[in-house]
């Protein structure tokens, strides 16, 4: 994981709200899939810092559902 990652890295990819974010603009998590990464983000920071793990590591979070 490389958290220390600019946005600016990322800025090329088409990002993608999750579904389990609030609709009234509170928690808001986007991502982007590249080749061999996932990006991650808050959308509400999209300047800010952005998250980026590998693919399996991705489908590993978004396989368990709570």
């Amino acid at each position: 994981m490389n958290n220390a990652e600019s946005s600016t890295a990322a800025s090329g990819h088409a990002w993608f709200k999750s579904s389990h974010s609030g609709t009234e603009g509170g928690d808001c998590v986007e991502f982007a899939a590249a080749t061999a990464v996932v990006h991650v983000r808050d959308s509400k920071a999209v300047a800010g810092p952005v998250v980026t793990v590998s693919r399996q590591a991705w489908a590993g979070f978004v396989e368990r559902r709570v």
